[in-house]
């Protein structure tokens, strides 16, 4: 059986995710550790004692959604024995699935998403970006909004993500330009998200500038297994272009559905989405219904793992 790892992006956050593993594994205390003494401040005490407003700030949530992720992770690999197919990640995610993966160090990675997170708030002054949801129209379509309402600013398709939902990004304006006209174009449902900046598009360009001599600058590694990175759909080539392709998905759309059937095509028969939230496993439930999918992020998930993997784990907390 063949299992594709999903690691979580931006919104899947909430105030105490990851305690449960980190008080239940020494594996997951050391990743906490490992990205709290990398960055200089506790990310348990941020995950576990952060409020919901804390938490929000996109360069609080980038690192603490991947120390969650990396923590669940590497319960599943070391006391589990998980040995996935091959792994993706949303957005931010893809730092989880490249760290999984043995592409990135998880000091650099989280160190990376701090930045991240931060040069990608300051790309745009809060309020003059937006994001909306759009339900039930063709990519071609919501192109053809996003052409229309170019007129006022930038808005672009920022993540397509199956079951016929689009994300569109840019400018307040040209969103809310954008939202009209896809309402007028035939759209079931127009829905603003309640977002800090106007993430995966053109307007990001500053912060893939500022981040570009970090990622640079960071070790890649051997994969141990295949990523599918976001903007191609395509698994990374072995080694390479790792930096070159995560500058491209800041200001690139995110290519969920096209990457979650690519890695179907490359033998995946379940999905099991890894860090907190179940957003990806819904995605994937509209993308590929047949295929069994579940999510880890707490001990008490394990009995959806045994189901999943079909065989039998020890996973005992120490």
């Amino acid at each position: 059986m063949g299992i594709g790892l999903l690691f979580p992006g931006q919104a899947s956050q909430f105030p105490g995710m990851g305690k449960e593993l980190h008080d239940a594994y020494p594996v997951a205390r050391e990743v906490f550790r490992e990205a709290s003494e990398a960055l200089g401040f506790s990310l348990a005490d941020l995950c576990f004692r952060g409020s919901e407003e804390d938490l929000r700030r996109t360069e609080n949530t980038q690192p603490s959604i991947f120390t969650v992720s990396v923590a669940a992770y590497r319960v599943l690999a070391e006391e589990a024995g998980i040995r996935p197919l091959c792994a993706a990640g949303h957005s931010l995610g893809e730092y989880s699935a490249l760290v999984a993966a043995g592409a990135l160090s998880l000091k650099d990675a989280v160190l990376l998403l701090r930045s991240r997170g931060k040069y990608m708030q300051e790309a745009v002054p809060l309020g003059e970006g937006a994001m909306a949801a759009v339900i039930g129209l063709s990519p071609e379509t919501v192109a053809a909004v996003c052409r229309e309402a170019g007129r006022e600013g930038v808005v672009e398709p920022a993540n397509y993500n199956g079951g016929g939902q689009i994300v569109i990004s840019g400018s307040a304006a040209a969103v809310a330009a954008a939202c009209e006209a896809a309402k007028s174009a035939g759209a079931k449902m127009v829905m603003p998200l309640p977002v800090s900046a106007p993430f995966h598009c053109s307007l990001m360009e500053p912060a893939a500038l500022r981040l570009a001599p970090e990622l640079r600058a960071a070790k890649a590694g051997m994969f141990a297994f295949p990523v599918v990175a976001n903007v191609t759909a395509e698994a990374y080539p072995q080694g390479e272009g790792v930096a070159e392709t995560l500058l491209r998905q800041i200001v690139s759309p995110v290519r969920w559905e096209e990457g979650v059937r690519r890695m179907r095509a490359m033998g995946v028969t379940s999905f099991l989405e890894v860090g907190p939230g179940k957003v990806l496993s819904g995605l994937v439930r509209r993308i590929e219904r047949d295929l069994p999918v579940a999510a880890f992020c707490a001990p008490a998930d394990l009995s959806a793992v045994r189901g999943l993997a079909g065989r039998s784990f020890s996973l005992y907390g120490r």
